[in-house]
């Protein structure tokens, strides 16, 4: 008696389905916010393109062979085969799989500008224990229309292979032709508020941080956020205002966009007091069904909180500190969470001033971006004037153990160039000898 012939896998699989719990198809991001969903969480409908998906499209594209020689190769032969890749995934017509896949997730989107949704990476080696990869991969919001929506899939399969993803992965000791990247497509959520939260500091407090409009100003470390304390029975203890004199706003068309702040919402709290203890119940949820702490993305639109993401969390208990260091000078800052760490400070005012960061040092900068992970392999600390503790570098930081402050106002002009700094990454204190 013959086999029946195997079904073809599912490319495309709705959030709330059973199917998307299976983090080797969707990746841990999707397949958490799945669980998180499951257990009655607030999360945005959405949609996960499996990992099926970016296999036929490298097949399509004829740059399996290239994929498979990126770890074996260095210097200029390794960025030729990963440029190879990328442009496939860039580049080449899509494989017939994909296409049926993506017609049916242009088809639950709906007509532009009506339906907007958030194109997000969700590669299968992303947000475990270790290796979080924050912001080394392509997101993408206010995405509107099948054409805009194939751009976007098409560079979240490209990221895995930016030179960024491939040195993370290389420390990591990752091979990239051994992983895949599913996509997770969200409804956007209008947001009035968003931002990231702890669900366990050192000492045991629930962390929220939050900014105007979009969360990705704080993801990116673009604004100081605020910052709200709360013990483990969601007690509002402590508020921290922060200086949040730019949002990212959806546009009305599609898109993102930077907005000015009007001056009286720059240092105005973004969450109500009711609002920070809900918030916080949420998260402490979340943790109860991941079964440890947690880093939490969330926003907040008309109709209440929802989670965008959650990912597991070091958490790292205190140390002494010497006395000596109690008699200098410091500045205070929102904590990272981990380490305690000693350096001369190099002062980056400039990310192209970068390449003068020496092992060992400790780094003081202005802007917490994504370019400053190419020197944290080096660094003994990190200052810097924007950002907060639940930034993409926060979680890097986190994750290597280096201790980090962020939201440091007047750092660079504090902080004396070559001056010996220490740098407690666990209670947000930065001192240094002059």
């Amino acid at each position: 008696m013959s086999r029946p012939p195997e079904r073809p896998p599912r490319l495309l699989i709705p959030l709330a389905d059973a199917g998307a719990l299976d983090a080797a198809r969707v990746g841990p991001k999707a397949a958490t916010l799945a669980r998180l969903g499951r257990a009655g969480l607030p999360v945005p409908d959405a949609r996960c393109l499996t990992a099926d998906a970016y296999h036929a499209q490298l097949g399509a594209a004829g740059t399996a062979a290239a994929a498979g020689r990126v770890a074996a190769a260095e210097g200029f032969e390794a960025r030729r085969h990963a440029l190879d890749v990328r442009l496939g995934f860039l580049r080449a017509p899509l494989a017939p799989p994909a296409v049926d896949a993506l017609r049916e997730l242009a088809a639950w989107l709906g007509t532009p500008p009506t339906a907007q949704v958030a194109v997000r990476s969700s590669a299968l080696r992303e947000d475990v224990p270790g290796a979080s990869f924050a912001g080394q991969f392509d997101s993408f919001l206010g995405v509107t229309g099948e054409a805009d929506l194939h751009t976007a899939v098409r560079a979240c399969w490209a990221s895995l292979w930016a030179t960024r993803a491939l040195r993370y992965m290389q420390a990591h000791d990752v091979d990239p032709a051994h992983t895949a990247m599913a996509v997770l497509v969200q409804h956007m959520v209008a947001a009035r508020a968003a931002g990231g939260a702890l669900s366990r500091t050192a000492d045991g407090a629930v962390l929220l941080t939050g900014t105007w409009g979009l969360g990705s100003a704080v993801a990116q470390g673009e604004v100081v956020p605020d910052r709200f304390l709360l013990g483990r029975d969601a007690t509002l203890e402590s508020v921290e205002p922060g200086r949040k004199d730019r949002r990212v706003a959806s546009a009305p068309d599609g898109g993102a966009r930077p907005e000015a702040v009007e001056p009286g919402l720059v240092e105005a709290p973004c969450l109500e007091p009711d609002e920070a203890v809900a918030l916080a119940r949420l998260v402490l949820e979340a943790e109860a069904v991941v079964g440890g702490p947690v880093e939490v993305e969330w926003a907040k639109d008309a109709g209440g909180f929802r989670i965008l993401q959650a990912r597991p969390l070091r958490v790292e208990a205190g140390f002494d500190v010497d006395e000596v260091w109690l008699r200098h000078p410091a500045l205070r800052g929102q904590p990272a969470g981990v380490g305690w760490g000693s350096g001369p400070a190099c002062v980056v005012v400039h990310e192209h001033d970068l390449e003068h960061v020496r092992l060992g040092d400790v780094l003081v900068t202005q802007v917490a971006g994504p370019a400053l992970t190419a020197v944290l392999p080096r660094v003994a600390g990190l200052v810097a004037e924007l950002g907060g503790s639940t930034s993409h570098l926060a979680a890097l930081a986190r994750e290597r153990g280096i201790p980090a402050v962020l939201g440091v106002g007047d750092a660079t002009r504090r902080i004396p160039e070559g001056a010996t700094v220490a740098v407690d990454g666990v209670t947000g204190l930065v001192r240094w000898i002059r």
